[in-house]
């Protein structure tokens, strides 16, 4: 079967489609290559397997706002999504099931029920304690969190199961933050041997805070530590490899600068905790 061009020329048929014949070459000399569109395509798919590489716990949610954060380029969140779909990106995190809560604890019952809007740092402290297994060894970590901008601001560990004292460090750590604080604190825990002792109480009696307490078995009433308690050891262990370090303690202590400092956050618009904190006038 004779094709069109065999019949006619280029001239007659331009015309008889209406199409421009310098616009018809251009055309024709564009098949095979790639429009701009494809190309930034691809370069940010490039940049998302780059950064995936390194943030495997990141979704893409996060790997766009690193691109962004280094780049400055502006794209969509979708497009992301499409890009990371094509290139097979995922995250590679677990995800909880919903627990029943339980009761409220009688003498701390929970201040906070759900409003975790802090108007102002330190308004609102939660604080937890996790278990990292390293070298064949399990270690108990603790930590305290400004629900404000989501920042760590205190945090030790044992190598002894039960070990009181980081607790009691970091409580020491937060009372020397609110010395000179009018307004109180309030500091929110689930209902664990040590944040329900007599001790723990009698140590914080004479500053300005105020306790809450989760219901038992209810980590929903804890929503933000117990969220990051979750993806903090997953991007430790995908994104950091922490059994590697030679060193724990250098290695927390290292990652916590990181997850302050630099690490973008959702919950902030994908300002680091710090960089949050500062831009609205907090020091």
């Amino acid at each position: 079967m004779d094709i069109l061009k065999d019949i006619y020329s280029i001239v007659s048929l331009c015309k008889m489609m209406d199409v421009n014949r310098s616009g018809y070459y251009k055309w024709k000399a564009r098949q095979g290559t790639k429009n701009r569109y494809e190309k930034n395509r691809e370069l940010l798919t490039e940049l998302l397997l780059e950064a995936h590489k390194k943030h495997k716990s990141y979704g893409y949610h996060g790997l766009a706002s690193i691109i962004r954060n280094k780049t400055n380029a502006t794209f969509s969140d979708n497009l992301v999504h499409k890009c990371c779909k094509y290139a097979g990106i995922k995250s590679k995190v677990k995800h909880y099931k919903y627990r029943k809560s339980g009761n409220e604890h009688i003498t701390y019952p929970n201040q906070v029920k759900g409003n975790w809007n802090a108007s102002k740092p330190l308004e609102i402290v939660v604080s937890d304690m996790t278990n990292i297994r390293y070298r064949g060894k399990n270690y108990e970590w603790t930590y305290l969190l400004d629900t404000y901008n989501n920042e760590i601001i205190s945090h030790h560990f044992s190598a002894r199961q039960g070990d009181r004292k980081p607790y009691f460090d970091c409580l020491n750590d937060l009372m020397k933050r609110i010395e000179e604080q009018k307004t109180p604190t309030v500091l929110h825990t689930d209902q664990g041997s040590v944040y329900s002792s007599k001790a723990f109480h009698e140590a914080h009696k004479d500053y300005n805070i105020t306790r809450s307490m989760s219901r038992v078995g209810t980590p929903t009433d804890n929503p933000i530590i117990e969220s990051i308690n979750g993806w903090i050891k997953e991007e430790m262990r995908v994104d950091f490899q922490y059994w590697k370090a030679e060193n724990l303690l250098d290695f927390l202590k290292s990652y916590v600068k990181y997850y302050n400092n630099e690490r973008p956050a959702y919950a902030l618009n994908y300002k680091s905790p710090v960089q949050y904190r500062t831009e609205r006038g907090f020091g």
